[in-house]
């Protein structure tokens, strides 16, 4: 049945959309595919630096969240639906998965010590889900993993290559510039997106398929992640008695790549830097620009250099200085287009509607989770000899 909103229109669903990252919350309400509402909520450094782990922030980020609906005229009530991006959840394909308190107990797993703050978006979802008694689900999950066999294999057996990380942004700019710049369907196109950011990752899509990637812990360094590191330097480090475990984890995930060089993760105040004549930061901001666009021409190969368009995205995307260095380096594999705009939410929104309206399918967690051979219970652990080269039916 339809209702009416603040502005006296009709909408048949009102779906809450939440992206939560590591210093912001960005939350929009869309009713039928329009938006309504949206806010981004910032969190400051000293905010967050009351928390030691990242799961403490939960009752924070939750609060924060609610208080801007109620703010703003949204009641909860008035919830049809509930999206959120996923979590680092097991391997699955793309698309929409049910919240339930499987994937809630998995995303909050002790032995994962590489939380992302975007598992806070389901624990809400999967609150009002109780709470309401309508659809919660996430949509183009951080696990999204459909690495072709070939791509899966690494030199060490116990530890295979996985896809994880951005492909809620890089698939809908994909599909974004499939229909839009080349005038096709997506699954017509093959792709390489880098997604720049805080984190990136390189993602390859060809025919729909996200069949290769370079992750943001095996390639390029970012604004706060190491990136590729030296095996047995690495070994060396871990082992020399400086650091605990989850100081290491730190390191290479949260204080590594710019920000361990410069003492900051804000491109801005580093194109500053550089602006005062800074040659240190310079080089370590070419660096970054320098490694991306060495994977992008790895991921090339994987293709023969068949490549519809190479995308750059994300956050620092919007720095010329980064997208002109890129650019000048891989313009020779195929034309770059930037699209420093994000649309992840409106992505969100449209997956969420797709199966609200029987467009597409809602998987189940646990499905997903016995197709991927991986029971939640053990999951990451792999025997050794073991190389996983099918995660989804």
């Amino acid at each position: 049945m339809a209702e009416l909103n603040k502005d006296n229109k009709k909408y048949e669903e009102r779906i809450l959309v939440m992206n939560l990252g590591s210093t912001s919350s960005k939350i929009a309400v869309y009713d039928d595919g329009c938006e309504v509402f949206k806010d981004t909520i910032r969190h400051s450094k000293e905010e967050l630096g009351h928390f030691d782990d990242v799961l403490e922030q939960y009752g924070f980020r939750e609060e924060k969240v609610l208080n801007s609906l109620n703010e703003n005229g949204i009641s909860v009530s008035s919830l049809t639906a509930i999206v959120s991006r996923g979590g680092n959840i097991l391997p699955c394909p793309h698309g929409a998965i049910a919240i339930d308190q499987a994937m809630i107990d998995y995303l909050t797993r002790p032995e994962d010590h590489a939380k992302h703050a975007s598992i806070f978006g389901s624990m809400i979802a999967f609150k009002l889900h109780k709470e309401l008694g309508i659809p919660a689900c996430i949509y183009d999950a951080i696990g999204t993993d459909e690495k072709m066999p070939l791509a899966r294999v690494s030199g060490m057996p116990e530890l295979p290559h996985f896809t994880v990380g951005h492909t809620l942004n890089t698939r809908a700019m994909a599909i974004k510039c499939a229909e839009e710049k080349l005038g096709k369907s997506f699954e017509e196109c093959t792709f390489i997106v880098a997604h720049l950011g805080g984190g990136s990752s390189i993602r390859l899509y060809k025919d729909g398929i996200n069949i290769d990637s370079v992750n943001d812990d095996e390639g390029n360094f970012s604004c706060e992640r190491c990136g590729r590191i030296g095996a047995k330097e690495l070994i060396n480090l871990c082992y020399s008695g400086k650091y605990s475990h989850k100081e290491m984890t730190k390191k290479a995930h949260g204080d590594g790549g710019m920000s361990a060089h410069l003492g900051t993760k804000d491109a801005l105040e580093v194109e500053g830097m550089i602006a005062n004549g800074d040659e240190y930061a310079k080089l370590v901001y070419e660096a970054l620009a320098f490694n991306v666009a060495k994977d992008i021409g790895t991921l090339a190969t994987v293709v023969s250099g068949k490549v519809d368009r190479i995308i750059l995205t994300g956050g620092l995307s919007y720095s010329k200085f980064i997208t002109e260095y890129i650019t000048d380096k891989v313009s020779f594999i195929a034309p770059v287009e930037v699209m420093g705009g994000e649309y992840e939410m409106e992505a969100l929104a449209a997956g969420a509607l797709r199966v609200l309206q029987g467009k597409e399918k809602l998987q189940d967690f646990g499905e997903i989770a016995v197709a991927a051979n991986d029971r939640i219970s053990i999951f990451p652990g792999l025997e050794p000899g073991t190389v996983p080269t099918k995660y989804f039916e």
